[in-house]
């Protein structure tokens, strides 16, 4: 497409696109070490080295309410804690409330360490610049129609 028919394409169609096959490449790099993203997330939300300071044990509901702003719908937080449980990366107290174990604060930090990959393979021919003027752009979009840039 000419720069002149890129100017006319609408960007919620183009902004879509690009969610559904970042999220898809991440979710592929993330399956071939083993683990789900909800699964990473679940870690980093259990973590007091990461997303969660204190350490408390935490509920599935807690849990959603946590990660509310970038679960997909199909993501069963649920049924992602028993795999964790299962491999003995989180346990499950009396009250149903989860903890993260050492074993899984090490494979959480295991698929950390490939996200410069990850990040370097998604960003490829894109120099920081261009990424940096990209959201900004997508930014005053989001503010032009009424949305929240947090």
């Amino acid at each position: 497409m000419t720069d002149t028919e890129l100017a006319n394409q609408p960007a919620g169609y183009w902004t879509g696109v690009a969610y559904e096959a970042v999220i898809a490449f991440i979710r592929a790099r993330q399956a071939e070490l083993g683990f789900t993203q909800p699964q990473f997330w679940l870690l980093r939300n259990l973590s007091t080295g990461d997303l969660w300071p204190s350490g408390s044990p935490r509920s599935i509901p807690e849990l959603y309410e946590a990660m509310a702003t970038y679960l997909r719908p199909e993501d069963d937080l649920a049924a992602e804690a028993e795999t964790l449980l299962e491999r003995g990366w989180i346990t499950r107290d009396d009250r149903g409330r989860l903890t993260i174990t050492a074993a899984g604060d090490a494979a959480k930090d295991t698929v950390a360490a490939q996200a410069p990959a990850v990040r370097a393979a998604i960003h490829d021919g894109i120099d920081d610049a261009d990424y940096v003027t990209t959201l900004k752009v997508l930014q005053r979009m989001i503010r032009n129609v009424g949305g929240s840039v947090a």
